[in-house]
């Protein structure tokens, strides 16, 4: 059996104290939003008892569907730099980018750069190269095909877009079609929901009906997102077969707040090409004090 973990949506704090020129940008909207508003909820704290908890499990891999930092500035960047390195090894995880990670144009790229060795496929160059297209890349693990996908792009203020291209749609498509004839379970990660209505218009994912498509020529077993810090589960069609679409509160949510408390999904994957068992349980925080507690159990597959 291989366990996969999932968690989203970081945005690890404290923010920290940003120049007037980093601030001539769209990140002063960010950074007012943080300050009036985010930062009453989101605490590392949560961040913490999420990994402690998550660890406790041994997971074979760790998913991490974006938002890693909240304004993509450079302290920021290093700062999860150094976090994933706590996190897990770059074999046993495996990150895609969001669109706070691509704040302001150029960002993306730097966020990228520093955390290569977790977006790295197992065809990518060993050291990243400015322009390389690098998604969507894909990640064998043991029984499990992980393709990561990218929505990460700048957008102006007040909105919250991703997008997802023709060609990574084809792309992906490919590598999903190579991963299925390998006889591996296939795992899409992405940060935008592929869902429509799943997100507001000012927070959605543009390439919806590509994403669809790709899912349907390839085939997948698994899609895993964030975005919209609720923990959600939707399906998609693949040659007639349902495909579950999970998402998941941030993890650095804390307790009391409009949106769901921080927690991570842990995946049971078993079985064989054509008789696939996935089983789905969910563990979130309860309260600021104390550990995580297991909320939801499922079978999603066999």
């Amino acid at each position: 059996m291989f366990k996969l973990a999932h968690i989203s949506d970081v945005h690890l704090g404290p923010l920290p104290n940003l120049t007037m020129r980093e601030l001539a940008s769209k990140r002063i909207t960010g950074y007012v939003n943080w300050h009036r508003n985010r930062r009453k909820h989101l605490f590392t704290n949560a961040l913490d008892l999420v990994m402690e908890d998550l660890r406790r499990h041994e997971p074979d891999h760790l998913a991490i569907t974006g938002d890693m930092v909240n304004l993509a500035s450079g302290i920021e960047i290093r700062l999860i730099a150094e976090w994933l390195r706590e996190a897990g090894a770059p074999l046993d995880t495996s990150v895609v980018p969001g669109n706070h990670d691509a704040y302001v144009p150029g960002a993306h790229d730097k966020a990228v750069q520093a955390w290569y060795d977790y977006m790295r496929g197992d065809d990518d160059p060993l050291i990243w190269r400015e322009g390389y297209k690098l998604f969507p890349y894909i990640r064998r693990r043991g029984p499990v095909a992980l393709i990561g996908c990218s929505t990460s792009i700048a957008t102006p203020p007040f909105s919250a877009t991703g997008y997802f291209s023709a060609r990574q749609a084809r792309e992906t498509a490919e590598l999903l079609r190579a991963a299925g004839e390998e006889g591996l379970f296939r795992v899409v990660m992405i940060h935008h929901p592929p869902i429509r209505g799943a997100a507001a218009s000012h927070k959605r994912m543009i390439g919806i009906r590509r994403f669809a498509a790709a899912i349907s020529l390839g085939g997948a077993e698994l899609v895993l997102h964030g975005h919209t810090h609720l923990n959600t589960l939707y399906w998609l069609d693949a040659h007639g077969k349902r495909v579950p679409v999970v998402g998941i509160a941030s993890a650095s949510q804390g307790p009391g707040a409009p949106k769901p408390a921080a927690g991570y999904n842990l995946f049971s994957i078993s079985g064989e090409p054509g008789g696939w068992h996935l089983k789905w349980d969910r563990h979130s925080l309860f309260d600021a004090a104390s550990k995580l507690r297991h909320e939801h159990h499922q079978v999603l597959l066999g």
